[in-house]
């Protein structure tokens, strides 16, 4: 496969997480009546996950997420050669997904941006309160068992076929977990794409939505490497 056709992949594949899961947020969450709630979002993400790994996951690997990208070069998967123009067109593809629900959440009346626009924060910034520490260390942690989730489920000796359905679910699961802190990142390109829209404090705090999520796929992917090696039969027989 071309590197074209893996970067528009990607691109397809983000603006789809995008739009699908700060959607949700934005424009179903509190929905009068009939709002799906934190438990929707949560299954939302999840959902353009596990459908894009089915569309798309053949022909780009379906990261859709800088982390991701980094936490499978960090396991030995990835080429470095391809991580910045996978993170590239990662960024756009969240961006173009932002600007759709944008023009969409824009024309309802009395829509206003500074709401949050689904975006991740801190302080007085997190859903429900939490402190940079307390985000600090859910986005390395829950990022971090992402990628394990990932590299466990698309490693070869895994049962085939069934990867998209347990990372869509453990991306869910994040989600029900850590939206009250962060509103939920993992995902560096997500943050991006819908922190440009509200600006002031959400790209103020946009480092820690690259860092945490980068130190946790860097890690899982050295501890992937460390778990999931096969010993060789002259280690078993030396054992």
């Amino acid at each position: 496969m071309t590197l074209s056709k893996k970067l528009g992949a990607e691109f397809i594949g983000t603006f789809w997480l995008v739009l699908g899961g700060c959607g949700s947020a934005v424009l179903a969450a509190a929905f009068p009546e009939v709002g799906i709630g934190l438990t929707g979002v949560s299954f939302a993400f999840g959902l353009t996950v596990l459908t894009m790994a089915y569309a798309i996951g053949h022909i780009s690997g379906c990261h859709l997420n800088p982390a991701v990208s980094i936490g499978l070069w960090s396991g030995g998967r990835f080429s470095a050669g391809e991580l910045g123009p996978y993170i590239a067109a990662q960024v756009l593809g969240g961006i173009f997904g932002a600007v759709v629900l944008y023009i969409i959440a824009t024309g309802k009346a009395g829509f206003d941006v500074s709401g949050g626009f689904a975006s991740n924060g801190y302080g007085e910034h997190s859903p429900g309160g939490y402190s940079l520490a307390s985000a600090l260390t859910t986005e390395i942690v829950m990022t971090f068992m992402f990628l394990i989730i990932i590299l466990g489920a698309t490693d070869r000796r895994a049962p085939a076929g069934f990867a998209p359905i347990a990372i869509g679910l453990g991306l869910t699961l994040i989600h029900l977990i850590s939206i009250p802190v962060t509103n939920t990142s993992v995902n560096p390109a997500r943050s991006t794409a819908v922190a440009i829209f509200v600006g002031d404090w959400a790209v103020a705090q946009l480092w820690l939505f690259w860092v945490a999520p980068i130190i946790g796929a860097g890690l899982a992917g050295l501890v992937y490497r460390w778990l999931g090696c096969e010993k060789t039969a002259d280690s078993e027989d030396n054992s």
